[in-house]
């Protein structure tokens, strides 16, 4: 190993352990704001009745490679894709007015999330919002999510959001302040839809169960695609230690000419399971098909995602994800034509040394079994040393 290399894995852990040592203090769900004036932000709005709700986040990142590869990338690996790199991968900010179910009365809600930053450019929109700034292609300007609630009192109570909206599909999000890694699942990221335009129906069949069942416009897209079913079941155990969510969507796509649709169809099943009180355990299952996506009659991708989270403290929390992603005929990843099978395992912290900071370092390890795609193309695998802070407002 070269010197240089050394000073980059060098560099790498002194950056994470940077970020681990500073002293513990007290941390909750408060923001950055609250934490330094006391005040909090949604306490003082000027329409207290309306009960809007105003939140977001900065998020900044540093992804480094040992290997130093020449195109300074870490791809497949993305969102946080650029090696031996700073970035600012988010820039968030939402605006929400929740409808109340309890008052079982009619109620409209709605809101709005802007995202800016290097993370914009894998949630945007097709005929939306993808060239807002031009075609810069480290930051972008996106509006993953602007729609309307509206609460109807009937049985149980029905909801219906209208607009544009994040999926059911997966358990990752794009919200960083959602997730316990900086870095993303391949299933998250070449699997899966992130946004789509339409309506989507939400009914509690009772205190465990809820149905949810809409029209999309297909996979990212304003209005290319032809309408797509989207539903999906959560359900919840009565002790609150169990929670399955099973989604789907199908229906016609275009890849490639306008004019030419043919189906792809896609299940992802999560359940969530309390081990202990402080211990989490995560399954995901992702399975996709797509009829004549390539020369081939069909393609399709599949993979098991695995997670073992653990609260260490109020201030700390420790986790390991393990996944499988399986791309048949490289539609989805490398875009080559080959099968191919990618691991990645991940180990990391989630810290909170003040109420509004997170710190969240993390060693990943990936793995391509059957062909070189790391480092310019000249590795089969690769470890990455990164680490994340966000601010919450």
């Amino acid at each position: 190993m070269s010197s240089s290399q050394l000073k980059r894995i060098g560099a790498s852990l002194f950056i994470a352990s940077s970020l681990l040592s500073i002293s513990l203090a007290h941390a909750n769900e408060d923001g950055l704001i609250k934490t330094l004036t006391g005040y909090n932000i949604n306490e003082i709005t000027p329409t207290p009745s309306i009960k809007l709700k105003f939140g977001g986040w900065v998020e900044t990142g540093f992804s480094g490679n040992p290997r130093g590869p020449r195109n300074k990338s870490n791809y497949p690996v993305s969102f946080n894709d650029g090696a031996n790199q700073f970035k600012l991968h988010q820039l968030y900010a939402y605006i929400e007015k929740e409808v109340d179910p309890s008052k079982n009365t009619w109620d409209i809600g709605m809101r709005a999330d802007l995202l800016y930053g290097t993370d914009a450019k894998f949630s945007a929109t097709t005929n939306f919002d993808t060239s807002i700034f031009g075609d810069s292609p480290k930051h972008q300007l996106v509006f993953p999510q602007l729609y309307a609630n509206l609460f109807a009192p009937i049985g149980n109570g029905v909801t219906l959001s209208i607009g544009h909206f994040y999926t059911l599909i997966g358990y990752e999000s794009v919200m960083s302040s959602s997730n316990f890694f900086f870095s993303h699942a391949y299933a998250m990221r070449y699997g899966e839809p992130f946004t789509h335009m339409g309506i989507l129906f939400s009914y509690p069949v009772n205190s465990n169960l809820t149905v949810k069942n809409g029209i999309v416009t297909g996979w990212d897209s304003l209005s290319r695609h032809t309408p797509n079913y989207m539903g999906g079941l959560n359900y919840a155990t009565d002790d609150g230690r169990t929670t399955l969510a099973v989604s789907l969507i199908t229906g016609d796509t275009r890849t490639g000419s306008l004019h030419e649709n043919h189906n792809r169809t896609m299940y992802s099943v999560v359940m969530e399971h309390r081990l202990l009180e402080k211990l989490r355990y995560v399954f995901q299952h992702d399975f996709a098909i797509e009829t004549r996506a390539t020369e081939t009659p069909s393609a399709a991708w599949y993979g098991i995602n695995q997670y073992l989270l653990y609260d260490i403290s109020k201030q700390l929390g420790a986790g390991l994800r393990v996944e499988w992603f399986y791309d048949k005929n490289g539609t989805r990843v490398m875009g080559d034509g080959n099968n191919e099978d990618f691991i990645g395992i991940t180990a990391g912290l989630n810290y909170k040394p003040v109420p509004g900071i997170t710190l969240r370092p993390e060693i990943r390890y990936d793995l391509a079994t059957r062909h070189h795609v790391f480092r310019d193309g000249r590795d089969n695998d690769q470890i990455l040393l990164s680490a994340s802070a966000i601010l919450h407002f």
